[in-house]
């Protein structure tokens, strides 16, 4: 498969912290990469050099051939609102709104009209388990379904890649795995790729790959 997403020889020091010693990384239209290592090892930090939330020191970061990571930072975020979708540990939905409305986000910050984005929203919760979660606000649900109105916010405007940092984290083993089969199937419907940061084995196998980072390197 071609790449569609690329990292070459990445490197990235915090102060006297060197965080990434080279580190690589390809996925595919419809692959799901999960990036393995210790605690400290830079998966976080590659992945956030990935996804243009943060600028490598050296190396290129490349979406579909095109060089992203020297691309000035208003660019950037409007790379990452179009193109990537985002799962973390804990969801990181708004408190204040209710689950279609958190769901909606990427769609109203891109300028879509409101009525079509909850309307969007709505079909995507319930695509994922959650017809009655609409109008019920974060502290409402429990942690598996907060973690799958994050599932659609981060898939609702089909991105080209999904980053997932422990997107099972905070979960039971079975809302993890709810979560993991919900993402995969998404993933391969769309020809979405995915990069899995996770220390743990039972989420690891749910991805076509996966990669160590030890040390800064992979």
């Amino acid at each position: 498969m071609a790449p569609l997403l690329t990292g070459v020889d990445l490197h990235k020091a915090f102060g006297r912290t060197r965080a990434l010693r080279g580190a690589g990384l390809t996925v595919a239209a419809g692959e799901i990469v999960a990036v393995i290592g210790p605690s400290g090892s830079g998966k976080s930090t590659l992945l956030r050099c990935l996804a243009a939330i943060i600028a490598p020191d050296a190396g290129e970061v490349r979406l579909d051939g095109r060089r992203i990571d020297d691309l000035p930072d208003r660019t950037r975020t409007g790379l990452r609102r179009s193109e990537f979708g985002f799962v973390f540990p804990f969801g990181q939905l708004v408190p204040e709104l209710p689950a279609a409305e958190n769901v909606a986000l990427p769609l109203l910050l891109a300028g879509a009209p409101r009525r079509r984005s909850l309307a969007a929203a709505r079909d995507w919760l319930t695509r994922l388990g959650l017809p009655d979660a609409a109008d019920r606000r974060p502290a409402d649900l429990s942690g598996g379904e907060a973690q799958r109105v994050a599932l659609a916010r981060a898939l609702i405007a089909r991105p080209r890649v999904v980053f997932a940092d422990e997107p099972t984290g905070a979960l039971d083993s079975v809302a993890a795995d709810q979560v993991m089969d919900l993402l995969v199937d998404a993933a391969r419907a769309q020809r979405t790729g995915v990069v899995l940061v996770t220390h743990e084995p039972r989420v690891s196998a749910y991805a076509d790959r996966t990669v160590l980072v030890r040390d800064g390197a992979a």
